[in-house]
C-alpha cells in the first residue's frame, strides 16, 4: 500500500498528534532524509518526508522513530533516528498500531507489506514477531505511554 492509495490528510492528521509534520515530496522528486533510498520515507527534525509511491509502512516506520524520541531529540534527527536494538524493535510494533489508526490501512496490511518488503523476523513473519515474539518491545512501549496494557495505540 502506498501513500497515494491512502487519504493524505488522515496520515498527516495521526503524525500531527504527535507533534509531527508529514511532508509531501513531488512525484519523481528526491525524498529527503530517505535511509534506505526512494521511494522510502525520510525524516529530518520533526518531519517525514513521503512521496505518493512511499509505501505507507514505511512513512509509519519512519514516523514510528520520531515518535519514540523526547520532543527535544527529534530536531537533531536526519536520516537516521535509531538509538538501540530494543528501540528498533519497538518501532516495528508501533508502525503496526499506527497502522491500525488510519482509515483503510491497519495494522494486519502493514505487517503484510513488511514482509514484502523484506522485514525478517525469527518467527518468519512481522505479524508472528508481533504477536508472539515482541513481549520486550511491547514493555518498551507501554513503559513510555505509547501502548496500552491490552496491547493498542495509547490515546494522544
Amino acid at each position: 500500500m502506498r501513500l497515494q492509495d491512502i487519504a493524505f490528510a488522515d496520515a498527516a492528521a495521526l503524525l500531527a498528534r504527535y507533534g509531527l509534520k508529514l511532508e509531501r515530496v513531488a512525484d519523481g522528486a528526491p525524498i529527503p532524509g530517505s535511509y534506505w533510498g526512494e521511494p522510502e520515507a525520510g525524516l529530518i527534525g520533526a518531519t517525514v518526508y513521503a512521496r505518493g509511491d512511499t509505501p505507507v509502512h514505511s512513512l509509519l516506520h519512519e514516523a514510528a522513530h520520531l515518535i519514540v524520541l523526547p520532543p527535544e531529540r527529534r530536531e537533531q534527527v536526519h536520516t537516521d533516528a535509531t538509538d538501540s536494538i530494543e528501540e528498533e524493535d519497538a518501532v516495528c510494533v508501533l508502525q503496526s498500531l499506527l497502522g491500525d489508526a488510519l482509515p483503510g490501512v491497519g495494522g494486519e496490511r502493514v505487517l503484510a507489506d513488511m514482509d514484502v518488503w523484506g522485514y525478517t523476523f525469527r518467527l518468519g513473519s512481522a505479524s508472528a514477531y508481533v504477536r508472539q515474539d515482541a513481549e520486550t518491545a511491547w514493555s518498551w512501549l507501554i513503559a513510555r505511554g505509547l501502548a496500552t496494557a491490552d496491547r493498542r495505540l495509547a490515546p494522544r
